[in-house]
């Protein structure tokens, strides 16, 4: 089970992206895949397949591309994690202010909106008012 391997397509299936989406990543230097005696085709293995999940998980998270090589980089280089676990940390820490941030920005575009949605139904109060008050 450790020597498992996958292809491209395998991988884009099971994570439900595209095969263009895993050769990006691999441009990136994200992932990097074995290659098959031939040279031919990628060989993923199960290292490429939890970078690709962790990927998509920083993604989710609103991670950039960038931030998320730096983390993944940085566990190859410290066996400890120490330093991953920091950065990640960091890097959750700006991303909750960010959505800490438009939190209030969306509560006062819903204040904005529900002021004037209130104003211009008083205003069509009134034009019906005034209708039914006019002789006819």
């Amino acid at each position: 089970m450790a020597d498992q391997t996958f292809t491209i397509s395998e991988l884009a299936a099971e994570l439900e992206i595209s095969t263009r989406t895993i050769r990006y990543y691999e441009e990136l230097g994200l992932i990097s895949p074995g290659r098959t005696a031939a040279g031919n085709q990628r060989i993923y293995n199960r290292r490429d397949r939890a970078r690709l999940k962790l990927i998509l998980r920083g993604k989710k998270f609103g991670f950039t591309l960038a931030e998320i090589k730096e983390m993944l980089d940085l566990y190859d280089v410290d066996p400890t994690r120490e330093e991953q676990l920091k950065r990640t940390l960091q890097y959750g820490e700006e991303k909750l202010k960010e959505i800490d941030q438009k939190i209030e920005e969306l509560i006062l575009l819903k204040e904005d909106l529900l002021q004037m949605r209130q104003r211009l139904l008083d205003e069509l109060e009134q034009r019906r008012a005034g209708k039914e008050r006019q002789p006819p």
